[in-house]
């Protein structure tokens, strides 16, 4: 019987993460490609366009899908009758794996994971610790599943413990219409039934590593009852109109993936947890014969993608006054050139806690009259301006929009919907709220000609930088009269 080693087990996990972060897995591509031949929505066919270029520019380039590299999760089958050579904890040996995964020279991938979360929330600075699920069984060999899952998909996570006699795909599909656009679909949602709660929030995460397979089961038709809910959530998701990125559309979902397990006879937990369009995962198993090997798909799976220009409304946002943003509307899409400032969660409170102390901001910080880019970078390689920079969450910056709609800014870019009160405050300041496409941050790089940073150093991916870009693509979703492309889009698609 052969052996496997500490070293094969560190060595598969950080090729595994390098390689699912910049290769999507096959039948997550072919499911993308469905979505935009069968997309009617101009708006969600662009989106989805662009998160297929970027896509295979990762490919290419073996540079990350996301600027969000994720937070890693690994399943692990330990069979009883392998031969192990291992001399320490199994969390420390796969934690290796994901941290030479993550400091590698030659593809930096983003630190996000935080110690001590309720509390200082310190960067570990390595992606460590990984989060470990460990089952064992009979054989002499090792699975592992590894996946690397972005916060804003996490962040709408679902859990609910219905009544037995509720409806499972009516409880889901209101989930879900609630979730809004900020877990960048079209992805992909992993649902868990039975069990306890923490079982089935574990069932929904592992279901979300099955392949796409809706439109083989919809040809062959159902089997069995969980495959019959599998149909229903897929149709009544995607007649809710939300579409790509939220803009509108019949392209919510690309599949849904259902586990379950006994549980009580007085309870139904269910569990729901999307996966974004920056879907990250991969299966390997190690018998003793050296570490896994992956093998790259062919460049042959991406179709030749060219976005449409026609009509594209070019804006230099160096020489915008707010007068001028009553020209943009919501829904154009415009290519943007001039010079925007980054600011996420840490940097706007950073910011806001300085104005409220009366003391001056950084020298070099001035806001007034400039766009705020909600982004963490990746670090850059090699000869690159910046790394992936694809736009964040913007609801979690909710909170802080009127004090910084104070300092003068005329306006703000991120990713998926914005909430009432924000809204009419864009509308009350005169101000404007971009997005930029979820899942195309290597795209939007190359928009990016220039990156310096110009406050709070210390915040890592979280400091405030400037970049010069050109021609970067963004929707207007809400206009300086309050108009939300998040509400006409999925109004104008639902069935």
């Amino acid at each position: 019987m052969s052996t496997i080693t500490e070293e094969d087990i560190i060595k598969s996990v950080e090729d595994a993460l390098q390689y699912i972060s910049y290769f999507h897995p096959e039948d997550f591509v072919k499911g993308m490609v469905k979505a935009y031949e069968n997309e009617p929505s101009s708006a969600a066919k662009n989106a989805i366009g662009q998160i297929l270029i970027n896509s295979k520019m990762c490919a290419v380039g073996k540079r990350p899908i996301c600027q969000d590299t994720g937070m890693v999760t690994i399943f692990v089958k330990l069979g009883l009758n392998a031969k192990l050579d291992i001399k320490r904890p199994l969390q420390e040996v796969l934690d290796e794996g994901v941290a030479r995964a993550y400091t590698h020279p030659d593809n930096t991938l983003r630190f996000s994971v935080l110690s001590d979360p309720a509390g200082a929330r310190v960067n570990t600075k390595n992606n460590t610790p990984s989060i470990v699920h460990i089952e064992t069984n009979l054989s002499d060999k090792i699975e592992i599943g590894v996946s690397a899952k972005g916060g804003g998909s996490e962040n709408k996570a679902k859990f609910g413990v219905l009544n037995p006699s509720d409806d499972i795909v009516e409880w889901i599909v209101k989930q879900v219409e609630g979730m809004g656009a900020g877990w960048c679909p079209p992805g992909i949602l992993g649902v868990g039934i039975g069990g306890s709660a923490e079982k089935a929030m574990l069932l929904a995460k592992e279901a979300l590593m099955d392949p796409v397979d809706i439109y083989d089961l919809k040809a062959r038709g159902p089997k069995n009852h969980l495959e019959e809910k599998r149909l229903a959530i897929f149709e009544k998701v995607n007649n809710l109109g939300i579409g790509a990125q939220g803009l509108g559309g019949v392209n919510t979902v690309l599949d849904v993936k259902i586990k379950d397990y006994p549980t009580h006879a007085a309870s139904l937990p269910v569990a729901i947890v999307p996966n974004c369009a920056a879907t990250r995962h991969i299966h390997f198993t190690l018998d003793g014969q050296g570490p896994a090997k992956f093998t790259p798909p062919s460049l042959d799976l991406w179709p030749d993608i060219e976005l449409p220009t026609e009509g594209l409304k070019r804006v230099n946002i160096d020489g915008l006054t707010r007068a001028d943003l009553s020209s943009l509307k919501s829904g154009d899409t415009l290519l943007i050139s001039g010079k925007i400032l980054t600011a996420r969660d840490a940097a706007h409170k950073t910011i806001i806690d300085i104005i409220k102390s009366g003391k001056p901001l950084p020298d070099g910080l001035d806001l007034k009259n400039r766009m705020i880019y909600y982004v963490g970078p990746v670090d850059p390689v090699r000869d690159e301006v910046v790394g992936p920079a694809g736009p964040t969450t913007s609801t979690r910056m909710d909170k802080f929009t009127k004090d910084i709609l104070e300092t003068g800014i005329l306006g703000m870019i991120g990713k998926a919907e914005r909430g009432a009160k924000t809204i009419e405050l864009i509308k009350e300041y005169g101000s404007i709220y971009l997005i930029a496409t979820g899942g195309a941050a290597y795209l939007i790089a190359k928009a990016i000609k220039s990156a310096r940073t110009v406050a709070f150093p210390e915040l890592g991916m979280e400091a405030v930088y400037e970049f010069e870009v050109k021609d970067m693509p963004v929707t207007v979703a809400v206009d300086s009269s309050g108009e939300s492309i998040h509400t006409t889009g999925p109004k104008a698609w639902k069935k």
